[in-house]
């Protein structure tokens, strides 16, 4: 196990592994567990992930699991408003990593709909979002960009703001240092759940970290929204 040299908050815990496979076996064994649990309490499941290359094993170990997948609904935690053929698109991989095996039986809910820009597609996503979700997500996993975003959650966006205190589900947004507009789930709907990951590779992502825990700006590093709640990192170098 490797340590860290920072004191994180409270609420806040990190489990840190030698290796990006042990990190996204022990998640994807947490989530199983959720997962287990929330069907036989509620009779069904709910979680919301995020995209990128390190959650790649993660959903690959969890379409292997032994679950009551026809009880589990998979969301985006965001996407870029790009279709599912494009190689930049968060529905394609969650589609080709996770949905697979097992896992073919859940049920998923993307953003994309052709022929429509983000902005005006807000009012289709936040209902779909609203008639196919519960109040409260059993699991988010998210993930944390270099200059402290999270989700879609982008410093500098001229939808920031909106994003951050909206009741709404979800929003659209336009990052000034990434390509493409994005559907996002807001900070609300995120933080409207019972578990919260975050989910980390590399040395880099602990100086990020270290940075976030060192101010509470929260429109500087949106991560700082979620290290002021409960939430569990998973870490490895």
């Amino acid at each position: 196990m490797s340590k860290i040299d920072f004191d994180l908050p409270p609420q806040v815990e990190i489990r840190c592994f030698d290796s990006a496979d042990d990190a996204c076996t022990a998640l994807s064994e947490k989530i199983e567990s959720i997962i287990t649990d929330a069907v036989k309490e509620q009779k069904e499941a709910s979680i919301a992930l995020s995209g990128g290359s390190t959650p790649v094993p993660m959903l690959q170990a969890l379409s292997k699991k032994k679950l009551p997948w026809d009880k589990l609904t998979v969301a985006l935690v965001d996407d870029r408003w790009v279709p599912p053929s494009h190689k930049d698109s968060n529905e394609a991989l969650v589609t080709k990593y996770l949905l697979d095996n097992n896992a073919k039986k859940a049920e998923f809910i993307g953003f994309w709909k052709e022929g429509t820009d983000a902005f005006s597609a807000e009012t289709e996503c936040n209902a779909k979002l609203t008639t196919r979700l519960p109040d409260m997500l059993d699991c988010v996993v998210l993930g944390m960009g270099n200059d402290g975003h999270t989700a879609s959650l982008f410093p500098e966006a001229p939808q920031l703001s909106h994003a951050l205190n909206t009741k709404a589900a979800c929003c659209s947004t336009t990052p000034m240092t990434a390509p493409h507009d994005r559907m996002t789930m807001s900070a609300t709907r995120l933080l409207s759940s019972k578990n919260r990951f975050l989910h980390l590779k590399g040395e880099d992502k602990l100086e990020t970290l270290k940075s976030a825990i060192s101010d509470s700006d929260i429109t500087s590093m949106p991560i700082r929204l979620f290290l002021n709640h409960p939430l569990t990192i998973f870490w490895s170098p």
